[in-house]
């Protein structure tokens, strides 16, 4: 008798294990679903062919440019930062913060749409890459030691981004 409420009670443990699973993979699913956004692809190719070495190297590659040498790490103008390779709106000026790295450094994105994680293992580490939603284009890495209102500090290189200015009110 014994027996039999054990494995009941592991039966229904299960259960319930498997039904919380199916429940957050179909609340990711739909949060996929309301928020997805036109893929580009293009082969290596014609990647290469659209952008310059360096960009190349770090949105194709997973590379990464030297600190305190991209053009926008101390850039303080009001705007929007762009990804480089398919001009897919990510960062806003007002998120951008001095983080003392050398790279651009924002505390959020302009949507979570529009900029994408996943787990990178490189280098020894365990660290979220972050790519452009679009095109699939490395920015940079995010880390869970920005400043509040998120406690987010997206490092981005300045090579993966373009910037368009605000323009000024009269």
């Amino acid at each position: 008798m014994i027996l039999i409420k054990r494995f009941l009670l592991l039966g229904l443990v299960a259960i319930s294990i498997s039904a919380c699973a199916q429940s957050d993979k179909k609340s990711d699913e739909s949060k996929n679903a309301d928020s997805t956004i036109e893929q580009i692809q293009l082969s290596e190719e014609e990647w290469k062919d659209k952008l310059t070495e360096e960009e190349y190297y770090v949105l194709r590659e997973q590379g990464t440019e030297r600190a305190f040498t991209g053009k926008y790490w101390d850039n303080k103008k009001k705007g929007t930062y762009l990804c480089a390779a398919c001009k897919l709106p990510l960062f806003a000026s007002n998120t951008k913060f001095r983080s003392g790295t050398g790279w651009p450094s924002f505390y959020e994105p302009i949507n979570e749409t529009n900029v994408g994680e996943h787990r990178d293992t490189s280098l020894g580490m365990l660290r979220s890459e972050v790519h452009c939603a679009r095109c699939g284009g490395h920015l940079g890495h995010v880390f869970e030691d920005g400043p509040q209102p998120t406690g987010l500090r997206y490092c981005i290189n300045s090579v993966s981004l373009d910037f368009t200015e605000a323009k000024k009110e009269n």
